[in-house]
């Protein structure tokens, strides 16, 4: 997975969505402590802390709310006492932000459980939160969920895991959008088909949280303000766009951005706002699968 994204990890870190502050309250009001939260996939670190010039507006159920950056950039590191990143791309890695409270680790892909805890430092039934942003679909779900059992505190320990699916602007800009994303199916890995599919469908072997009669999705949202260059370079962030681009397919073609171009009003510096519809699944350990 950590391949896809290797050529595309400043683009990534650079144009991709900040995660709403809003999500994170709601996650974290569902963990009883606040000690030590893992990141998995953490990438360019959206989730363990946001880059400061983020401008990330969010909303749930429709109610729009403007974030702070300095809140914001905060995230994970605000909320609890430590976090931990692990990913198994180094050069993702390298444009995840410096917290004191943040460790960052580069993992590999088949590390095992044993050495897991040791390079999170935490021993079994320990950490208070799992999260997963935008990676889960990329996982070996039956061995992740092992993993997560038995870092997961007895009880009370909670996995979240997110998506945000595809961008939403203007009639005439997703309209060249969704063209430009059916085309693309092709160099899409299989596993996308989850994000499509709002992460509904994933088998999620764990039990609703406390005040929760179900583990989702809960859906939220976050915005960002973009000029067309801005936009057209978070599409060449995308893995489909890169394994194009191995095969000698360039989706962004002339006249495909001239399609943009003339969606966006024939102005590529007016900026628009972007927002990107989020999914959440969230559960806690089931009583007797601690491992």
């Amino acid at each position: 997975m950590a391949n896809l994204f290797l050529k595309q990890a400043k683009q990534y870190a650079a144009t991709r969505p900040a995660y709403p502050a809003e999500l994170f309250d709601f996650i974290a009001s569902k963990t009883p402590r606040r000690d030590l939260a893992w990141d998995v996939g953490t990438g360019s670190g959206q989730a363990a802390a946001s880059p400061k010039d983020s401008r990330a507006i969010c909303s749930q159920e429709g109610r729009a709310k403007i974030v702070s950056p300095n809140f914001a950039m905060l995230k994970l590191a605000k909320l609890y006492k430590s976090v931990v990143g692990t990913d198994t791309s180094a050069q993702q890695l390298s444009y995840a932000p410096p917290l004191p409270n943040v460790r960052y680790v580069h993992t590999a892909p088949d590390l095992p459980l044993a050495s897991l805890h040791a390079a999170i430092d935490a021993p079994p039934g320990s950490v208070d939160l799992v999260t997963v942003a935008q990676a889960f679909h990329w996982l070996d779900l039956p061995r992740f969920y092992a993993q997560a059992r038995s870092l997961l505190r007895p009880d009370h320990g909670v996995l979240a895991a997110w998506c945000y699916t595809e961008p939403v602007v203007d009639g005439a800009v997703d309209d060249a959008f969704w063209k430009l994303y059916r085309f693309s199916q092709q160099y899409w890995a299989p596993n996308r088909r989850m994000v499509d599919d709002e992460y509904r469908n994933v088998e999620f072997p764990f039990d609703p949280v406390e005040g929760e009669e179900h583990t989702g999705p809960f859906e939220f949202s976050t915005e960002r303000r973009m000029d067309l260059d801005d936009y057209i370079t978070y599409i060449t962030s995308w893995s489909a766009y890169q394994t194009a681009k191995e095969k000698g397919v360039e989706l962004l073609d002339e006249a495909t951005v001239r399609e943009f171009l003339a969606a966006w009003g024939g102005d590529r510096e007016v900026v628009k706002t972007v927002r990107y519809p989020i999914f959440l699944r969230m559960g806690k350990v089931r009583s007797g699968t601690h491992q």
